[in-house]
């Protein structure tokens, strides 16, 4: 049976995470791209797709992209600090644009989310909020590709774990799941306790609103009432003329 991810006791705000940062209490920090996210780009043609990397720290991403060719990549972190640092780091890199902002209420359209220790650091009665949020970034078609830890902490969190069947219920919802597998090129500290996901947004657009699913309700209510009219007046005709 799964373990339950225990919920944090800390209040995961702007302040907590800008103290990580003043502190340096990074410990997330792997030093370099992840080598799961940079052999998957290594395929990726379309250098000219919108990238957003939320909750991306150094980034270290988004350099392997730049240093690759990609034009159009946005950056979001909450912590003032962290933003600080990435715009030393990008000052003479026009192909990145960095953002400080929760991520939750960030607006935008993508073709590709990169997710690398960001779902982890949110609150586990978060996740459900991060799938319909990234699944509203997202354009027809975009996806979200990165890794996900697949073990439990015995700490208190974040990072806060999971696994493959905990992740599915989570995204199916708003996602086609292509790959969520073990992966198989995790640095050697995460060897065997992550996965590798690859999560096709479904085709139909996602608002915290409803407005979609309002759209949806009154075009088939009136389809059926354009129906009802036709098919009375038919039959009034019918009845008059015979």
């Amino acid at each position: 049976m799964d373990k339950p991810v225990v919920s944090c006791e800390n209040s995961l705000d702007q302040s907590f995470w800008e103290t990580k940062w003043q502190s340096q209490q990074t410990a997330w920090d792997i030093g370099e791209a992840s080598p799961a996210i940079v052999e998957y780009m290594l395929g990726y043609s379309n250098k000219n797709v919108a990238i957003l990397i939320p909750g991306c720290g150094n980034a270290y991403e988004a350099e392997f992209l730049v240093s690759n060719g990609f034009t159009n990549i946005t950056l979001i972190d909450i912590a003032p600090k962290a933003i600080e640092l990435l715009k030393e780091k990008f000052i003479n890199t026009p192909e990145v644009t960095i953002i400080c902002e929760d991520f939750f209420q960030h607006q935008g359209s993508y073709d590709l989310i990169l997710e690398q220790t960001f779902f982890c650091a949110i609150s586990p009665n978060k996740r459900e909020e991060y799938a319909k949020k990234t699944a509203s970034l997202l354009k027809v078609e975009g996806m979200i590709i990165g890794l996900l830890f697949d073990k439990t902490f015995e700490k208190k969190g974040p990072p806060f774990g999971g696994c493959s069947a905990q992740y599915s219920a989570i995204f199916d919802p708003y996602f086609t799941i292509k790959i969520m597998e073990e992966c198989y090129n995790s640095i050697l500290p995460r060897t065997n306790s992550e996965v590798f996901i690859r999560n096709n947004r479904q085709g139909r657009p996602y608002h915290a609103s409803g407005y979609y699913s309002s759209i949806v309700f009154y075009a088939h209510y009136f389809w059926y009432v354009s129906n009802c009219i036709r098919y009375c007046s038919s039959g009034i005709y019918y009845y008059v003329v015979y």
